[in-house]
């Protein structure tokens, strides 16, 4: 099993990221802690050196599975279903800004909040042709390049736009774009599947990343998911890429982080 952990580049509003700050220092921490890799949450590409962070991540033996891309949303309401033509093509540009990026790390570029909330005043099936528009024209992008998009699931509470597994898969379909598949969140599956067991099993191949919190969106092993029971039905579908630690700070960023490995390899054992 190779693990990541997600690491802001820049100060963030996200709460559900558990390590920001002194990027040098934190990478050198991860690393210490005994994980593989580091994901990467990026606001905005043209904000970081590229080459800058690559030294720095693999001086530490580590390497970048994913980039996240919320931030955009969170800082600065980006989104690919507003009801604004300029915010959508902006996100458009945004998503695609990070593909350079990508290919350098051979990384998956994480679609999350980026795809926005339907606004007042539209209708959810226009939110989702602006979805599936974006997704392919940046897709088409990002193919070019060998890169892969993963869009992530997420809960009701966050966004009316794809909350589970078969919405997902029914975007795949619609979108129609071999590089574009999902990521599954094991805090927002606990919430919307019936079963997170049942739902990895149908996604299969379809899943290009993983990300793990608990039930209370702690460290695993804080809550009450079955996450050995989780881990074997990842891999029983073939699943290689990484699983990637995104969870609160709770009860601070340095044991979250700690407790989430030594958790994590537990329970693959």
């Amino acid at each position: 099993m190779k693990l990541s952990i997600v690491l802001s580049t820049h100060a963030a509003q996200f709460q559900a990221v558990a390590l920001k700050g002194d990027f040098d220092a934190n990478v050198a921490k991860i690393a210490g802690w005994g994980y593989d890799g580091v994901e990467l949450a990026i606001r905005d590409p043209q904000l970081v050196d590229n080459d800058e962070l690559g030294h720095i991540v693999s001086s530490h033996g580590l390497i970048v599975p994913a980039i996240g891309t919320g931030q955009a949303w969170g800082e600065e309401g980006l989104s690919f279903t507003s009801d604004d033509p300029e915010v959508r093509t902006k996100a458009m540009e945004r998503i695609k800004s990070h593909v350079p990026l990508a290919a350098h790390f051979d990384a998956v570029i994480i679609l999350g909040l980026i795809r926005g909330i339907t606004p007042k005043g539209q209708t959810h099936e226009q939110s989702m042709d602006y979805l599936v528009e974006a997704l392919q024209e940046c897709s088409a992008v990002a193919a070019k390049e060998g890169v892969r998009f993963a869009l992530e699931p997420l809960n009701r509470y966050e966004t009316d736009l794809i909350h589970t597994v078969f919405d997902g898969l029914d975007l795949i379909e619609r979108v129609g774009a071999e590089n574009f598949g999902l990521l599954l969140d094991t805090f927002h599956m606990n919430i919307e599947e019936s079963s997170i067991e049942e739902s990895i099993r149908v996604c299969g191949d379809r899943i290009f990343h993983f990300h793990v919190a608990d039930s209370n969106r702690w460290y695993p092993g804080a809550g009450h998911l079955d996450f050995s029971s989780i881990l074997d039905t990842l891999f029983s579908t073939g699943y290689q890429g990484f699983v990637s630690g995104e969870f609160m700070p709770m009860p601070d960023a340095d044991t979250s982080a700690r407790e989430a490995i030594a958790f994590l390899e537990r329970s693959s054992n």
